[in-house]
């Protein structure tokens, strides 16, 4: 357990130092050696897979930035993510885990544990997060942590989830120190799962805006090689193609909305759907299917509005990479932009979606509008503050590894 208790959750990245909520709120650190606090670490970070996907381009933006010695091991064959982080500099090892209950990946994880010296063992995604940490167990690590990206609600989407649901999962929370949730929601699922708030810390993810800096010359090439003629306006989405995403809504709506082609980038099990959806709708020769991308920022370059229908988004990432692009945003939710509207610091040419169904046809209408008062030009790269930076992120899980008692 940590050197100090609290009487909620420990929020992480406030400021320069880590701020812990309740009655020891000014410990800090409190139970670690002082001459421990910020020595460097060895930290394995233990990861399902390094294709692409947001939680492996976090893991990437993460490794890069940490003040500690970090090497990865994915449980899946390696993609476009693990050969960027090589090309970073970062030892990246392969385990291929057949499964969640392959005890033979969970005894080659031990040993590379045990061989490696490793401080701190950091788990991504859920069979990375079961396997890793009990290897790291296993192999006597103290400090072990997880990082939950995504999390399903109780059944039917609400409430708490099923009694065996709970219990699977704590059975293999119980070998790791501290879980770190990306977004509120996802600490309040941890909580309704039986996670003691004390183990449960936020930090939310972060984005490098840089990395998604606009680029006319990658505009030009990317429609060249998708086949989008230049002067045609372009909506866009991003992600994983799967039924929570809703781009069927966005299928639908450009067909409401007469010399606008749609690009959708990534892949998944919605996708031959989503094909025969835009044959239905007629504007299957105006659908672009893109298939996933090492990064994004080439078709983000090559959109001219972005557009995020999803509603269960539990932070909406995406979001915030397309106004870092230049984009006007439209989104069904995007935590962080809904936090600066209430706060009345609203980012220019981001708006979010109402529940209408005419809403989203009606706002691309609108935006295209304005595309074409602006004769083409691109809006400026904004953000939704500091608080959301690649940077920060990676700061605020350095300070949380120092303050596990090991």
């Amino acid at each position: 357990m940590f050197g100090m208790t609290f009487a909620t959750y420990i929020v992480v990245g406030c400021s320069d130092s880590v701020f812990l909520a309740g009655a020891d709120q000014e410990k800090e650190y409190d139970g670690i050696p002082r001459a421990d606090r910020h020595r460097a670490m060895k930290v394995l970070h233990v990861i399902t897979s390094l294709a692409e996907g947001g939680a492996e381009h976090q893991l990437r933006l993460l490794v890069r930035r940490l003040p500690h010695d970090s090497e990865v091991v994915t449980l899946s064959r390696p993609g476009a993510v693990a050969a960027a982080m090589r090309a970073d500099g970062t030892t990246v090892h392969e385990l291929v885990s057949r499964g969640t209950h392959d005890m033979s990946a969970v005894g080659k994880l031990r040993q590379l544990i045990r061989l490696g010296h490793f401080d701190v063992v950091h788990t991504h995604l859920h069979r990375a997060g079961t396997q890793g940490r009990f290897a790291a167990r296993l192999a006597g690590v103290p400090r072990v942590v997880a990082t939950e990206y995504r999390l399903s609600a109780g059944a039917a989407g609400a409430g708490r989830p099923a009694a065996g649901i709970r219990a699977r999962y704590l059975s293999g929370e119980r070998f790791g120190r501290v879980t770190i949730a990306v977004s509120q929601p996802i600490a309040d699922r941890l909580r309704d799962r039986g996670v003691p708030p004390a183990r449960i810390a936020v930090i939310p993810k972060g984005i490098d805006a840089a990395e998604f800096r606009y680029d006319p010359a990658l505009r030009a090439a990317t429609r060249a090689r998708l086949g989008i003629p230049p002067d045609v306006p372009v909506v866009g989405g991003v992600g994983r193609l799967e039924p929570g995403k809703r781009f069927d809504r966005l299928i639908r709506a450009v067909g409401q909305v007469p010399g606008a082609n749609l690009l959708l980038v990534g892949d998944g099990s919605a996708r031959s759907a989503l094909q025969r959806l835009a044959v239905i709708e007629g504007v299957a020769d105006r659908v672009t299917f893109a298939g996933a991308v090492g990064h994004a920022r080439e078709m983000l370059s090559a959109m001219d509005i972005f557009a995020s229908p999803s509603d269960q988004e539990t932070l909406g990432l995406v979001v915030l990479e397309a106004i870092a692009a230049g984009l006007p945003a439209l989104y069904a939710t995007c935590p962080p932009l809904e936090e600066l509207a209430g706060a009345h610091a609203a980012v220019d040419g981001a708006h979010r979606l109402s529940h209408d169904p005419e809403s989203l046809p009606r706002a691309l209408r609108a935006e295209l509008l304005c595309f074409a008062e602006r004769r083409g030009a691109r809006l400026p790269a904004r953000s939704a503050g500091d608080r959301y930076d690649a940077a920060r992120m990676a700061a605020s899980v350095g300070r949380l590894y120092e303050q596990i008692d090991g």
